[in-house]
Order: C-alpha cells, then sequence, then structure tokens
C-alpha cells in the first residue's frame, strides 16, 4: 500500500534561520529531535507555509529535507511541501525530495490558481503527473473555500482515487463544507486518511478526523496528541478542556491580521519553549509588532506549556 499511518499529529516545523538569514541546521536538529520523540506524533511535514518552504533555494530546500531526516533518526517519515508552480516543475520538485529522504509529499495547488481558478480536471493532472514522474505518495491538500484553489467535492474524490494519493489535509476553512463533505469522502474513499490543519479551529475538526497535520504541532504536540485521543473517543468535555487550555496560545499566534503572521508567531513560542534562541524570518515574512513576543510568551506560559528540556 502506498504511504504511512498518518493516524495521530503530524506537525508542520518552522525552517529555523540563523540571526544573519541562513538557515540553521543546529536548530533543525533541536526541533526535529524533539517532535521526532514524541509518541503520537506519525511524521514531520517540512517546507510547508510554517516552513517558509516556498522562500527558500532549491539547494536550501533539499538540505533542510536531509537536516529533518537525520534529526528524527528514521522514527517517523519526513514528507516535504511541493509548491512548484508548473505541474512539471512540482514533478521535478517530488522527485528531488525522495531523492533527499522524503517518504512523502504534501502536493500545493498551483498557486496562479488562487487568483485565476483552474480550469476543470487540471488538479487531477497535476496530481498524477507529479506521481508518475516522481514515484513520491501523495497528500492532498485542500485550500480554503474562499480562495480560488480550492477544490470541489468530486475534484477531491477524484484525486483521492488516483494511483500514489493516501492521506487528505483539509483546510477548507467553511464549516458547512466541512460538515457536509467529509462524510461523503469518508464513505467513498474509506481508505483515506483525512487530517485537519485547522489550527484555529481544531476542536470542531477533531470529531472527524484521523490526525492534525498542523503547524501548531511545533508548539503544543503534548496537548494536541491528547485533542486527538478526545476527539477519537467522541469525549467533547475532555477537547473543550483542552482547546479552552491552549485558546491563549491560540488567539496569540493564529488569531492575528494574518495567517502568514502566524508563522512568525510560531517562532517566538518555540523561543518561549525552548527550542529557538530567536524568531528570525525571511523575507517576504516580518517581525511582528512591539508587544508581540511578550503576548506570544505570556500565552504560552498561560497554557502551561513548559520548557522543554533537551
Amino acid at each position: 500500500m502506498v504511504g504511512f499511518d498518518m493516524r495521530g499529529l503530524t506537525p508542520a516545523p518552522v525552517t529555523p534561520f540563523t540571526p544573519d538569514g541562513a538557515v540553521d541546521y543546529e536548530a533543525i536538529q533541536r526541533l526535529g529531535s524533539w517532535l521526532g520523540g514524541i509518541e503520537g506524533v506519525k511524521g514531520l511535514v517540512v517546507l510547508g507555509h510554517a516552513g517558509e518552504g516556498t522562500f527558500l533555494t532549491t539547494e536550501e530546500q533539499i538540505s533542510v529535507i536531509k537536516a529533518f531526516v537525520k534529526s528524527v533518526d528514521n522514527k517517523i517519515p519526513i514528507i516535504a511541501g511541493i509548491t512548484g508552480e508548473g505541474t512539471e516543475v512540482a514533478a521535478l520538485e517530488a522527485k528531488r525530495a525522495k531523492e533527499a529522504g522524503a517518504a512523502a509529499g504534501l502536493l500545493y495547488p498551483s498557486h496562479g490558481w488562487l487568483r485565476f481558478g483552474y480550469q476543470p480536471g487540471a488538479p487531477q493532472d497535476r496530481y498524477r503527473r507529479v506521481y508518475e514522474v516522481s514515484g513520491l505518495p501523495l497528500i492532498l491538500f485542500q485550500y480554503p473555500d474562499n480562495t480560488k484553489a480550492t477544490y470541489s467535492l468530486q475534484t477531491m474524490l477524484d484525486i483521492a482515487a488516483q494511483p500514489g494519493c493516501f492521506a487528505m489535509k483539509n483546510g477548507v476553512r467553511n464549516m458547512r463544507r466541512w460538515d457536509t463533505e467529509i462524510p461523503v469522502i469518508r464513505a467513498q474513499r474509506p481508505d483515506l486518511q483525512i487530517l485537519s490543519c485547522h489550527d484555529e479551529y481544531l476542536l470542531h475538526t477533531s470529531f472527524d478526523v484521523d490526525g492534525f497535520l498542523v503547524g501548531y504541532g511545533n508548539i503544543a504536540p503534548e496537548p494536541l496528541i491528547e485533542l486527538i485521543k478526545a476527539g477519537k473517543a467522541k469525549d467533547y468535555k475532555k477537547a473543550r478542556a483542552i482547546h479552552d487550555q491552549l485558546l491563549p496560545v491560540t488567539k496569540s499566534v493564529y488569531h492575528r491580521g494574518s495567517h502568514m503572521e502566524g508563522t512568525v508567531a510560531l517562532k517566538h513560542a518555540l523561543v518561549a519553549r525552548g527550542i529557538l534562541t530567536h524568531a528570525t524570518v525571511r523575507s517576504p515574512l516580518l517581525p511582528l509588532e512591539d508587544g508581540a513576543e511578550r503576548e506570544i510568551h505570556d500565552a504560552v506560559s498561560a497554557a502551561s506549556l513548559s520548557k522543554v528540556v533537551l
């Protein structure tokens, strides 16, 4: 069978940088080894939005995959974000990722679709061709409903039926669609592993999924693993308590002016937890406003997320 078990937490780690903006491989080792050693963490998705993957050179992307593969010491698989605009470009990117040690790819839509939409059949062709060229097992990535790159229910069903597709990261962020479409996907594609990436809506989605694939997993893996367990047990009281415990962190990281700021906030939270020593990001991301760092550190403390001892 293509793919592997993702029924649990799959964090999407940040890419740490040195103060002068180079990739910090020592920090990758710390972050990856910590996350990879937590029971219930099923894999790591690198080079995604949280990982600033599109801001890296091709050589850096390959090196980051290799560094995370080394950091987890074969305990869990490394999954690479595949973001190339053109289908053939993405296929070659996936091939490089596999050669660098990635066990699967999270295939992004062509980002021109965000503005202009896509022709019928184009997403299906993108998944078909990328898998055909690379042989890399793929995770379907459903974008928010308020973008033109979101897939219809039938498009998702079509992609999920194609060779190579073994899981779905669903971030539709429209709960009407979530509540009506997830049961259909479950019924028609029972082998597809369904993962929520709704960092700010995890309580709502925790009862319908096999796991979470979230940037949030960088900073709060321990309670998120418990939230997944509560969701699978249909224990709303327990799930709600974890949600409420984390709400200060959710607000300080994800209730910001734009979701892109969440990546900067994740790095501040990792500083608060003792994994990173600073929150350097790469342009077009910018530092947060004055006071944000203190707010995030206070939120981490309020949620009882302790310093990590490595």
